[in-house]
């Protein structure tokens, strides 16, 4: 074809129609030693027009108060990498011990500070949250981390006036390894921290733990509520977005509403 050949047809006439994201949009900032969060986020998070954006924060993957601190200045140029120019109707930040350290208020400053209209969640402002839509006041919790780190969990669990009645550790502070931790070995935890104690329910601390395929089986073997980091933050993220249907597969949680 010859350059005289050659026509331009540009401003071509089209319509639009909202698809993706159409129901509830829903942003995420993931550590980037995350192995976990989204793949369950993608499990849980399946119903048409509802959808979830990730970005990945810079940390290290070693779980220390330092190491958790450090993320503090990132979290708002992470979030501002999702849907830049857009809205969101949730934006939550994916580290439960960061969101301890550091304060529920402050993770939600940072938060607002890239999506001010947006909704804010982390994995334990959605635990409480959680508790209370169980009715639950005395939890047994279960982490991955180190000493120091469990030390702020349950001072920051009991403090916000929660009883915690049991607490039980792997003491592993690497992220890439408590991906790793495999079913059975959580099973077995929570049967130990559970055996004859009075709790209202379990809660399993780390958005890098696997679990939330297995809880409804774990429910139903021990007689529980259970919940955990990334299962109570879909559950909020869903519930602040305006998705309220029951989902009874996920767990008891998913069968209930938020309560003021």
């Amino acid at each position: 074809m010859s350059k005289t050949d050659f026509e331009l047809i540009e401003n071509l006439p089209f319509t639009t129609t909202k698809v993706i994201g159409a129901r509830a949009r829903i942003g995420l900032v993931v550590l980037s030693s995350d192995y976990t969060v989204e793949h369950e986020f993608r499990n849980i998070i399946t119903m048409p027009g509802v959808d979830v954006y990730h970005a990945r924060i810079r940390n290290s993957p070693a779980i220390t108060p330092e190491t958790l601190r450090a993320m503090e200045p990132l979290i708002a140029q992470t979030a501002e990498l999702i849907l830049p120019g857009d809205r969101l109707d949730v934006l939550a930040f994916g580290c439960t011990s960061a969101s301890m350290v550091l304060g529920e208020a402050l993770v939600d400053q940072r938060l607002r500070e890239a999506k001010p209209m947006a909704k804010t969640t982390n994995p334990i402002t959605a635990a409480f949250a959680a508790f209370k839509a169980l009715g639950a006041k005395r939890i047994a919790v279960l982490t991955p981390y180190r000493a120091d780190v469990n030390l702020i969990v349950r001072d920051y669990i009991e403090n916000a006036g929660f009883t915690v009645p049991v607490f039980g550790s792997f003491n592993e502070e690497l992220d890439p390894v408590v991906a790793a931790i495999d079913d059975d070995s959580l099973i077995a935890a929570i049967n130990t921290i559970i055996k004859g104690r009075s709790v209202d329910a379990v809660f399993v601390s780390c958005t890098s733990v696997r679990m939330a395929a297995n809880i409804k089986a774990i429910e139903a073997a021990t007689g529980l509520p259970v919940t955990s980091s990334n299962h109570a933050m879909a559950w909020h993220c869903l519930r602040l977005a305006g998705v309220n249907e029951s989902l009874p597969q996920h767990g008891s949680l998913y069968t209930k509403a938020m309560v003021d």
